[in-house]
């Protein structure tokens, strides 16, 4: 008896015409259409406080960000994400693949949230990914377990300059966009637990 058949892998155009249709989110990677797990409070709630912030401090300037409602198609390979925070100067450049109108090619910079589940994928493969698109100056992962952000800015060389910070009374400095975020705004009504050796 033979294999079963694989599934034919899906193009950018099928992706589309579904994802428009759909109730629920789903990323494009390489032929395939994956359902995306909800996030949670802790989650939204940072992700919103950053968009939040973000739009205060880019007020006036042609810089805007947007939500995790904002598709990202990254043309190098097939991909199509939904970045929990994007920041686009200028003019958006529209996906042509996307009928609808829903899916950007020129983000500045991307924000990412970090949950247990997503880590390692956020860190590893999708960071890769987002190397390959040309607009992208930095790249931003933001803890939900403590108040910690990471920044990777795009060199001329093609290099990423990697910087850190921690405490909610620190600051986080985007080089792209020449701004910086209080931790203590990014982390606005976040409770973290206490270091396990404090728990009685």
């Amino acid at each position: 008896m033979g294999l079963p058949a694989a599934n034919p892998a899906r193009t950018i155009q099928d992706y589309y015409r579904i994802e428009n249709d759909a109730t629920e989110k789903h990323e494009f990677r390489d032929g395939e259409i994956l359902g995306m797990s909800g996030g949670s409070p802790r989650h939204a709630l940072i992700a919103t406080n950053v968009a939040v912030a973000l739009r205060t401090r880019l007020k006036g300037t042609p810089c805007l960000p947007y939500t995790s409602d904002l598709r990202v198609r990254i043309m190098g390979l097939q991909r199509s994400v939904y970045p929990d925070v994007s920041v686009v100067c200028g003019k958006i450049q529209l996906d042509p693949d996307d009928k609808a109108g829903h899916t950007i090619l020129n983000p500045r910079l991307v924000v990412e949230v970090l949950s247990p589940s997503t880590e390692a994928y956020d860190r590893g493969g999708k960071f890769a990914a987002y190397r390959e698109v040309p607009s992208l100056a930095e790249y931003v992962l933001i803890s939900s377990f403590e108040p910690r952000v990471e920044a990777f800015l795009r060199q001329t060389d093609g290099t990423w300059a990697f910087s850190s910070c921690s405490g909610n009374d620190s600051h986080a400095m985007l080089r792209s966009l020449q701004i910086d975020l209080p931790l203590a705004e990014i982390y606005a009504d976040i409770d973290f637990p206490p270091p396990a050796h404090e728990v009685a």
